[in-house]
């Protein structure tokens, strides 16, 4: 039986002409090639926009080409000349459309009016700006609490626009701020802020060029941040060691072709970028990390006996740390054989990485989702700041935690005020610029909005952004959820399936992109601003002319509802709208760190927000870099689908030809996947056990055991690089089998990561 069509041949490696075909592929689709081409010039410059394809940083200096092909995708995805006006919607009816793929939706293009949803008929129809104000801020004051409303936000949101946002619900009284954050890197916030006092990464790009060792846990790079590629690629040509966790064998982690690279983009060459590629176990990744920590104890050992000086930092241990001697005999209570089960890796492959360790003398440590969305997160995090301050590598030029976010503006967003726990001294601050009161009680994060709305406790829910519905684990009691409201707003550049899943009274307001130029109106071109992974915050602006002339900039809209909803008697909204420099110094005047905010972020680069672990300051309790004692978990989703026959554990992950839930394409030429998204990638050996060959459908059955039928139909299974139990599919289609009920200690995150499956044959298979 020969390979099914889908199945195609594997890049080589990640970027080169692959990607630039990709580019130009994009590019064309978009309708506007030469206008899209030209935008790309301008991205992450200092006279040009920033892209919004990821959160990666910007270097000091910087070349003409600061973009890669995800920013491409980005820009030609928002730059397109297709259009959805109101015919398209008389023309389709809510029904019909939420039979179409997420692709379909999308790939029709920029929302261009205002609309409203008719029940009557099933669809949308255009509605004028101010009556939309009026009638969302009616139903928003007609709700008996504050607390009653929930308001998401997408990290692609501007600082300006988060800012007054996060105003206005403080105003309307509630701190009901479900975020994207809460889905991805809110476990990094929570172990960073408990292990040395901020919930951010302590590294600038700077430090990948003096680096001597990189570990990258649970990230994949070439398809998530693929300028990232190029950081890592200098560092290993001059020497530094790359070494790479990850259950899947991925393309962008082991080799690169620099587009930029005259000789290898005409030799058809690439650059390894992993000195060192483990395979470990799905939820692993805290147990490796500890089988490393006892290697490095097992070594300063050795070196002591044999009168030779210690391997660790013991200035830094004892000047810097509290709780170093717990956690030394919390590790070497662990045994080698607990270790070795949960990670899937032998103890000598474990002590050859602790040895790279050893060897280093300044180490980055890097992670993302692939570490964040399981049960374990925080604590696995925890282990990786634990690991790291064994030899200070932390607040030292060439080190440091790097939790690398992917929303290009996901951590300006929280920096900013977007936060259900806001601190006490925020609020204070608010209180002291504004004069009221702000609410005090906790709010919502996205899992207890969802709660809310499902128990019908919330009746009201705003989207700054985003695609909620598809971003969110459980799209069947999600789409209940929605569906059950007095009222759903989605402020959006396009259509996606969030928007048809309305509420009682619904709307669709189409807003300007990061690459559109957002004239006031006295026609004076505005900027907004972002913060990227490492803290820099710099300035955006867009160059290209708006998809329509009813489109509002995100704080327009925003201050449309505000001043509807609570009056402008403490604020001014239509000032603020039309006036983002008046938003940055309120910014300036309550947020620590953005002192003469108009005047840096106008200079090239903008500036780095202090980081007081840069100084080896440590905001902790302890007011010093805390380790933690945490056990290994008792037992991960991995071991317990290996003691079961049929049971596996699922990690979910983006495509290549996709940003979150946006899907630019339906190829994933990294994995060799063309023309297809229901694919579930499974070991060989566990596909033969399973009774299915390349290409055959099979139902994959949720099995978390709470009652609720979860099934994703009809999915073609691939055989692929992972280690046996583990498979590995596309979100949002697999969306579907996480429950909601299943969530990270401490970080309340879906546990994405780690979702146990079983199989069944499809119908038709069984049926032949």
């Amino acid at each position: 039986m020969g390979k099914p069509e889908f199945i195609g041949k594997k890049s080589k490696a990640a970027g080169g002409w692959g990607a630039l075909k990709s580019c130009g592929k994009k590019l064309l689709a978009s309708g506007a090639p030469l206008s899209g081409a030209a935008a790309m010039l301008k991205a992450n410059q200092p006279d040009g926009f920033d892209c919004p394809g990821c959160a990666w940083g910007d270097p000091e200096h910087g070349s003409s080409f600061e973009f890669c092909e995800n920013g491409v995708k980005a820009v030609a995805w928002e730059a397109t000349d297709k259009r959805v006006r109101p015919d398209f919607f008389a023309s389709h009816t809510l029904t019909e459309l939420r039979g179409w793929t997420d692709y379909e939706l999308e790939r029709q293009g920029r929302l261009t009016h205002p609309m409203r949803y008719d029940r009557a008929t099933d669809t949308y129809v255009q509605i004028s700006w101010d009556d939309a104000f009026a009638e969302i801020g009616s139903v928003l004051k007609s709700l008996n609490s504050p607390d009653r409303a929930e308001f998401y936000t997408s990290g692609r949101a501007s600082n300006e626009a988060a800012y007054v946002y996060q105003l206005f619900v403080r105003l309307y009284g509630t701190n009901n701020f479900p975020d994207c954050s809460n889905m991805c890197h809110e476990a990094s916030g929570v172990a960073l802020e408990q292990a040395i006092g901020i919930g951010k990464g302590t590294v600038v790009l700077e430090d990948f060029e003096k680096a001597d060792a990189i570990f990258v846990i649970g990230q994949n790079p070439g398809t998530n941040h693929p300028r990232m590629l190029g950081d890592l690629r200098r560092a290993a040509l001059r020497g530094a060691k790359v070494a790479v966790f990850n259950p899947v064998r991925e393309k962008g982690l082991e080799r690169f072709a620099d587009p930029q690279d005259k000789l290898e983009m005409l030799t058809g060459g690439s650059k390894a970028i992993a000195s060192e590629y483990y395979q470990v176990r799905i939820g692993g990744d805290m147990a490796a990390v500890r089988g490393m920590a006892k290697a490095v104890f097992a070594a300063d050992a050795a070196a002591i006996a044999a009168g030779n000086p210690s391997v660790l930092d013991h200035g830094f241990l004892s000047q810097h740390t509290s709780g170093f001697e717990l956690y030394r005999a919390s590790v070497e209570a662990t045994s080698w054989d607990e270790i070795e089960d949960q990670s899937g890796l032998t103890r000598s492959q474990l002590e050859h990485l602790a040895g790279i360790y050893i060897a280093s003398e300044r180490t980055i440590c890097t992670w993302a989702m692939g570490v964040t969305q399981h049960r374990h997160s925080v604590a696995t995090i925890r282990e990786i700041s634990n690991f790291m301050f064994l030899r200070g590598n932390v607040g030292r030029p060439g080190t440091g935690l790097c939790p690398v976010r992917g929303h290009s503006n996901v951590q300006g967003d929280r920096t900013v005020g977007i936060n259900e726990k806001p601190s006490a001294a925020f609020l204070d601050s608010l209180e002291k610029e504004f004069g009221v009161s702000m609410p005090r009680r906790h709010g919502h994060n996205v899992l207890a909005s969802i709660g809310a709305m499902l128990d019908g406790s919330s009746q009201a829910f705003i989207g700054l952004g985003g695609n909620f519905a598809r971003a969110t684990p459980d799209s069947q009691l999600i789409a209940k959820a929605l569906m059950s409201q007095k009222l759903t707003v989605n402020i959006a550049t396009k259509l996606n399936h969030s928007h048809l899943l309305p509420g009682e009274v619904s709307y669709i307001l189409p807003c300007l992109g990061r690459t559109e130029i957002d004239r006031n109106a006295k026609g004076v071109a505005q900027i907004v601003t972002v913060e990227d992974s490492m803290s820099m915050v710099h300035g955006s602006g867009g160059i290209n002319k708006p998809a329509s002339p009813e489109l509002r900039s995100e704080v327009g809209i925003i201050a449309g509802i505000a001043a509807a909803t609570v009056g402008s008697d403490v604020v001014d909204w239509a000032a603020l709208g039309q006036n983002y420099d008046l938003i940055r110094d309120r910014i300036a005047r309550t947020i620590p760190g953005f002192h003469g905010y108009n005047e840096r972020v106008r200079k090239p680069r903008g500036f780095r927000l202090y980081n007081a672990v840069e100084h080896r300051v440590w905001n902790t309790r302890s007011r010093k870099a805390t380790f933690s004692t945490d056990r290994l978990p008792k037992q991960t989703e991995h071991q317990r689908a290996a003691g079961e026959e049929g049971l596996f554990v699922l990690q979910t992950f983006r495509s290549h030809d996709q940003y979150n839930t946006t899907v630019y394409g339906l190829d994933d030429r990294y994995r060799g996947i063309y023309g297809e998204r229901q694919i579930v990638f499974v070991n060989p050996d566990d596909l033969a056990e399973i009774g299915a060959a390349a290409g055959d459908r099979v139902d994959v059955i949720g099995r978390h055991n709470d009652g609720i039928e979860r099934v994703a139909e009809s999915f073609r299974v691939v055989p692929y690089d992972l280690p046996r139990g583990s498979v590995a599919g596309y979100y949002p289609e697999l969306n579907v089998l996480v429950p909601l009920s299943s969530a990270g200690e401490q970080s309340d995150t879906p546990t994405s990561k780690s979702v146990l499956v079983s199989f069944r044959l499809s119908q038709q298979l069984q049926a032949a």
